[in-house]
């Protein structure tokens, strides 16, 4: 049997400390969440730290996210942020510090997790349980990763972050 403590745990974890319950776009709100996150862990350890951060939440995200769903009765449901958290920390891995980066960033993972291509969308309709959560997004974070990588010599500079 599950621990009351485990469900209210992994629900306020997997919420993103509740940003997740927002009744209108969740995702979207977690992806900004996870952004302003990522401003003091990037100023404090680069983006080292913050490839680490995504990893860390990647990993604790399957177990979080699929207890989460559980005590959701749900099979992915949209209050879950981790995933966003995971996915957008990777797309902000090759923006650097530069403002008009990290909000290429946002948008570029917003449109791969919302639209799903490709691998994005196999993961989402294949893959189930707490890693099905996770890794949708983490493929998208990839992606959009990509997408900043190639797109960044092309970008006019703008106003650096920290």
């Amino acid at each position: 049997m599950v621990s009351t403590f485990w469900k209210f745990a992994s629900v306020t974890l997997a919420t993103g400390l509740g940003i997740g319950r927002v009744p209108v776009a969740p995702g979207t709100f977690g992806s900004l969440a996870a952004a302003v996150v990522a401003v003091p862990i990037v100023a404090a350890g680069g983006p080292l730290a913050l490839g680490f951060a995504a990893a860390a939440a990647a990993l604790v995200g399957i177990p979080t996210a699929a207890a989460a769903a559980r005590a959701m009765k749900r099979e992915d449901p949209g209050a879950v942020v981790i995933d966003e958290f995971a996915g957008q920390w990777l797309a902000l891995l090759p923006a650097a510090n530069d403002l008009g980066a990290w909000c290429l960033a946002f948008l570029a993972f917003r449109l791969f997790d919302v639209w799903k291509p490709g691998p994005v969308g196999w993961a989402d309709r294949k893959i189930g349980g707490g890693l099905g959560i996770m890794l949708d997004d983490v493929i998208a974070g990839i992606l959009a990763a990509g997408t900043v990588a190639l797109a960044q010599p092309f970008l006019p500079p703008t106003v650096a972050l920290f």
